[in-house]
């Protein structure tokens, strides 16, 4: 085979065809070149695309943004606090653009299940800045296998839509930041440890992280555009679980002698966290560099019984909002009583999670419900305390026993009525076991709502209970049977007897 053929130009072609055409159809037909007298398209010039630009309008107070995290995130107050001003201090320096500001990066620490994330997150959100929470255990030093740390910049700028002027004025926090604290007994290079921490360590103080290789995966082209991470706020949290045990044991020394004061050997978790502002960084094992720019220190407390029955019960973004939205998915109305809030509570501090644990508790108690309930007649039930203790149990006599369903919905209401008339007139009342029966049972006699029965009740009331509170300073009162049957007479009694309790 002769691989030496000239091989033909499009010119020499298009001759060849032409007289191929010619001897065939003679001058009848004739060959026209359509792209001969055409120019060629010129490439199209591809339009830059206008940057995006953004105007840091920051002008809130320490307090305001206390204010705001105190609808979400319950106790925590110093910490609270202590974001607030950096916070404050950090965007003020920026919006000035103070060329001295030394930055005000931050470390928290705190058992898990406290806050810390969702305290940040807030701030994030109440600012308008992009935000980025990642795991410190999945990045390595560079050059090594694992993430690199100059990939959170990234993340940033993709947060923000590829805004850079946006990014530049993030917030990055970094979660299980202890777990990249350099053991004391390693050997040889520690690339998850001590080496990541010196690449945050650049990030942290000021450096430019090239957006090329994110940019080209994207579209295929580089641009040489950088973000400079001098405005970008950096925090780092992490459990720091030893801490603890080596601040009982400072608490906890004791002393001997005749004048050695006794100490108490009880657990204070508030005494423990002020003494570990004194100790954060000195017992964290971060590199000493690290530490120096982390220069605010927060503490958040361990939550006990009473915080997450709080968090249940007040917070905006409690848990349970999300399962009385998903049961009323089916048209089911769900009421939480304050027992069964309490007794999740108890649950869920058993497990030494912090408030993560209450949606673990919820999900347990509540998933055969979920299950069961949209398939019956069932239209409305309550979670009491026996419902969280034993959830099967009680699912069988709410599907079963329509008038037991009925009654516990309705006492519910009852207690819903107190915790109204003491939101509205700053006086406390309870109805006994036998008032609130004979409440369900006129209720259901006069096909009337618990809120009308007690309304039509206690209609002439309030200005009678606040002339015994005037009188005696009682503020808190128990209605017992005889209130429903004669509501009037009963008051006047008592309005008297307040008059001789005043002589």
């Amino acid at each position: 085979m002769n691989t030496n053929k000239k091989i033909p130009t499009p010119e020499e072609i298009e001759k060849e065809f032409q007289e191929f055409v010619q001897q065939k159809y003679g001058g009848s037909v004739r060959l026209i070149n359509a792209s001969a007298g055409e120019p060629a398209p010129e490439a199209e010039e591809e339009v830059p695309e206008p940057k995006k630009n953004f105007d840091l309008k920051f002008d809130l107070k320490p307090k305001e943004i206390k204010q705001y995290l105190d609808r979400y995130v319950i106790q925590q107050d110093e910490a609270k606090k202590a974001l607030a001003i950096a916070v404050c201090d950090h965007y003020n320096h920026v919006r000035e653009s103070d060329a001295d500001y030394s930055k005000q990066n931050i470390v928290m620490l705190g058992p898990t299940g406290v806050g810390k994330t969702y305290l940040i997150r807030h701030i994030a959100k109440l600012i308008g800045v992009p935000f980025v929470k990642a795991d410190a255990t999945r990045f390595s030093e560079t050059g090594y296998v694992g993430a690199n740390v100059d990939d959170l910049i990234r993340e940033l700028v993709t947060q923000a839509e590829d805004n850079l002027e946006l990014a530049q004025y993030g917030i990055i926090y970094l979660d299980e930041a202890d777990k990249i604290a350099t053991p004391p007994n390693i050997i040889g290079r520690d690339v998850s440890g001590r080496g990541v921490q010196i690449g945050l360590l650049k990030l942290m103080e000021e450096t430019e992280v090239m957006r090329a290789a994110m940019e080209f995966q994207k579209s295929g082209k580089v641009e040489k555009e950088v973000i400079n991470t001098r405005h970008i706020l950096f925090i780092i949290s992490g459990a720091f679980t030893g801490m603890t045990d080596i601040i009982k044991k400072r608490l906890h020394q004791s002393k001997i002698g005749f004048n050695a004061e006794i100490i108490s050997q009880t657990d204070d978790r508030h005494s423990i966290s002020r003494a570990s502002h004194r100790k954060t960084s000195s017992t964290s094992a971060l590199n000493p560099n690290s530490s120096g720019r982390l220069p605010v220190h927060v503490i958040c407390t361990e939550l006990g019984v009473d915080d997450l029955f709080y968090i249940l019960k007040h917070s905006e973004g409690s848990i349970i909002r999300q399962y009385e939205n998903a049961f009323r998915a089916y048209g089911i109305t769900t009421l939480f009583s304050d027992c069964g809030l309490r007794r999740i509570a108890e649950k869920a501090i058993a497990q030494k999670t912090g408030a993560r644990a209450l949606m673990t508790v919820c999900e347990k108690v509540l998933r055969n419900y979920k299950f069961e309930l949209p398939s019956t007649s069932v239209e409305e039930f309550v979670v009491t305390a026996e419902v969280v203790d034993a959830p099967d149990t009680e699912l069988k006599r709410i599907i079963e026993d329509h008038n037991y369903n009925r009654r516990i919905v309705m006492c519910e209401q009852v207690r819903r009525y107190e915790a109204q008339f003491y939101t509205e007139h700053q006086l406390q009342i309870q109805f006994d076991d036998e008032a609130t029966a004979l409440i369900c049972e006129r209720s259901i006699a006069n096909e009337q709502t618990v809120q009308q029965v007690c309304d039509q009740l206690l209609g002439s009331y309030q200005h009678g209970l606040n002339l015994i509170k005037q009188n005696t300073e009682q503020s808190t009162f128990t209605f017992p049977k005889a209130v429903l049957e004669n509501p009037d007479q009963v008051l006047e009694e008592w309005i008297r007897e307040s008059y001789t309790t005043k002589r």
